[in-house]
């Protein structure tokens, strides 16, 4: 005997009753799961977009040298500097655009890429040198440096399209030796660098991602980066390196088309366990295809129902995926606008905290430079008064010195004074003795 809820008009009544209860609850279940996935991707790093700059191997504000033999496969360019000095020799596989429009276009488009990968978050913190660590996809942060001693894995999880970004505070710096190795399904043209000021490859560095410095970045002897080497407003520095632009795979579609059909068998399935309310164990045992069947052998009514009702939901469940992911667009495009503005107003401060560093250290050699003035003159004047004191002093040694030659000549005619009288007085007496006799 066959169990059929659709015997009777009542019943078939019913059964439309819950097959639209059914309905709605499953549309409110997949627009949930669709809101979560939507709210968990805007969360997730997003790839940086380059611009113009994409197609630069090797990008420098001010200046390159390269001290060869290297290898660029990409293009390369400076400026406002454009000066590029080779003092050995340099393969270049793409265009070297020197400081022209192209380069000028790209050094543009490097400010923004900059400012968006330094508004990248969630955050996940750096507490400790890079090597030896496995990460996942994410943000990484470090208030400070970075340093990489040894090997950083960086695992994808197999999706080719997970993104790293790693935020340096100032410096970032490798270790001879070092490396950044990718694996399961993780590729280099999705790992970028943001460093605060300069960034440092040291000897023989194996190096995965692209570097975004707002200063200066040098890389070794030997070195190798399988990325891209963008400094803001320094020189890059070369030496023997083979710089390679990362190029990503293309994402497979396979995945989508079955996530789809899943979702279709989930519909179906929450469907079909509504309508058998009385078979609990015919339900169980039911498949995708032995769904199809048991609705193809209802009455009209009861398919046309049926049929129409997923189909109402799946257009409902559509149309707020499309909602959900134009909001979420519209929110990352706004965060992405405001981090950008944030940024920007960042580096202004920076500049005014700079130019009022300046300013006052002019201030402070200023001042310095009036004292050291004023304590000159001061000596000079000291140095004049102890000439005169020293004049003064000789002159006062031969005062004294002929006071003593006046004190011995009073001496000398005091003495003579005395034998004068004694000789006058001698020859009075012999003037009266002669007189007398």
């Amino acid at each position: 005997m066959t169990l059929s809820v659709f015997e009777r008009r009542p019943g078939a009544r019913r059964f439309r009753s819950r097959a639209a209860w059914a309905t709605a609850l499953v549309a409110l279940f997949v627009l949930g799961m669709l809101v979560t996935l939507v709210g968990g991707a805007a969360a997730a790093p997003t790839s940086v977009p380059l611009g113009t700059a994409d197609s630069f191997a090797v990008l420098a504000g001010a200046g390159t040298t390269d001290t060869g033999p290297t290898t660029i496969n990409g293009d390369i360019g400076t400026y406002p500097t454009t000066s590029m000095t080779v003092t050995g020799s340099e393969t270049v596989t793409g265009t070297n655009h020197g400081g022209d429009a192209v380069t000028q276009a790209a050094k543009t488009d490097l400010v923004t890429a900059y400012n968006t990968a330094t508004g990248e978050g969630p955050t996940i913190p750096i507490v400790a040198d890079l090597g030896g660590q496995t990460l996942t996809p994410g943000v990484y942060n470090s208030a400070s440096s970075i340093g990489l001693t040894g090997t950083l894995t960086l695992d994808a999880g197999g999706d080719p399209n997970a993104v790293f970004v790693f935020q340096a505070g100032s410096t970032l710096t490798t270790a001879p030796s070092s490396q950044v190795s990718l694996t399961n399904g993780a590729q280099s043209c999705n790992v970028f660098w943001q460093v605060g000021s300069s960034a440092k490859l040291d000897t023989s560095s194996t190096f995965v991602g692209t570097i975004l410095a707002l200063t200066s970045i040098t890389v070794n002897h030997g070195a190798t980066v399988d990325g891209r080497v963008l400094a803001r407003n320094g020189a890059v520095t070369l030496d023997t390196n083979t710089i390679t632009k990362p190029t990503c795979a293309a994402a497979s579609t396979t995945a989508t088309t079955a996530t789809t059909a899943t979702t279709a068998t989930t519909a179906t399935t929450a469907t079909t366990a509504t309508t058998a309310t009385t078979a609990t164990t015919a339900t169980t045992a039911t498949t995708a295809t032995t769904a199809t069947t048991a609705t193809t052998a209802t009455t009209t009514t009861a398919a046309t129902t049926t049929t129409t009702a997923p189909s109402n939901a799946a257009a409902a469940a559509a149309a707020a995926a499309a909602a959900a992911q134009a909001a979420a667009a519209a929110q990352a495009a706004a965060a992405a606008k405001a981090a950008a503005v944030a940024q920007a107003a960042a580096d202004q401060a920076a500049a005014a905290a700079k130019a009022a560093d300046v300013a006052a250290a002019a201030a402070a050699a200023a001042k310095a430079a009036a004292a050291a003035a004023a304590a000159q003159v001061a000596a000079d004047k000291a140095a004049a008064v102890a000439a005169k004191v020293a004049v003064a002093k000789v002159a006062a040694a031969k005062a004294a010195k002929a006071a003593q030659v006046a004190k011995a000549a009073a001496a000398r005619a005091a003495r003579a004074k005395v034998l004068a009288q004694k000789l006058a007085a001698v020859r009075k007496a012999r003037g009266h003795a002669g007189f007398t006799g």
